[in-house]
């Protein structure tokens, strides 16, 4: 762990700020390169996990945060979600920030041709990558104070065909469209919601998209900054959208991918 993550900044951006992350998997994550931005910020953040399986990588990142023990939440159930609202209301009492970097499509829609998806893919990836953004801003409604924000992660596949991206290319737009109209719900109540669309990097769920390694070099060829992204440039960009400097901001989609989006490539 690098020293300005264990040593946040009493005056950050963020300071006094608490919330929640989910999608945190590995050190590897998106959603620990914003986590670890928003602690050295000053921000209190608890972490989650979606199964046992990675509980226990979770819980070393945790632990290397200084902060709260994770806690379970498959956002496939509404108890679940349910109950891991009722434990932030318990741990930290309000959300100043809700962060979801939640995606997931069987392997076998990741390759070959989206019109061989099959419905029950179609719905899963529909469920994990977007319904759920709405099923946890509509739980974690009550924890939310005027000033607080949403953020949630989407990929240029949302907009343009991309290789093998198939059903999660769809499963992103209607994340999309979810940001904008959760915006117009919640903005009266004075509550941001806006997502960061990244350009590709090595995570654990990238990995299980046919042709991946193919994409970053295309990526890096292409962009007109000729490079890929880097975890530390996500994580700032959050704390922008997570704080002050944004609060004019909502229903957007920040591009953070070297302004691979620009060329029509």
């Amino acid at each position: 762990m690098d020293e300005g993550t264990r040593n946040p900044a009493p005056h950050g951006r963020l300071h006094g700020r608490r919330g929640v992350i989910l999608g945190v998997a590995n050190d590897h994550s998106i959603a620990w390169a914003i986590a670890k931005a928003l602690v050295r910020e000053g921000a209190e953040v608890a972490l989650t996990y979606e199964s046992e399986r990675v509980r226990s990588r979770v819980e070393r990142l945790a632990g290397e945060l200084g902060g709260h023990p994770p806690l379970p939440c498959d956002v496939t159930s509404d108890d679940e979600i349910d109950r891991l609202v009722r434990e932030l209301d318990r741990l930290l009492g309000r959300l100043d920030f809700l962060v979801h970097s939640v995606a997931y499509a069987p392997r076998e829609a990741l390759s070959g041709r989206f019109l061989d998806t099959s419905r029950e893919a179609f719905r899963i990836a529909l469920d994990v990558s977007a319904y759920s953004l709405v099923g946890l801003c509509r739980a974690a409604r009550p924890l939310l104070p005027p000033g607080a924000a949403v953020l949630t992660m989407t990929y240029y596949g949302a907009e343009k065909v991309m290789p093998q991206y198939n059903v999660m290319g769809v499963a992103k737009a209607a994340l999309e469209a979810a940001v904008r109209y959760l915006a117009a719900d919640l903005g009266p109540d004075g509550i941001r919601v806006n997502a960061i669309s990244a350009g590709p990097m090595n995570t654990l769920a990238a990995r299980g998209i046919a042709g991946f390694s193919q994409a970053l070099k295309l990526h890096a060829e292409r962009a007109p900054l000729r490079r890929n992204v880097e975890g530390r440039e996500i994580g700032e960009t959050a704390v922008y959208l997570l704080s002050d400097m944004a609060s004019a901001v909502t229903g957007e989609v920040v591009h953070v991918d070297t302004g691979f989006h620009l060329t029509g490539a």
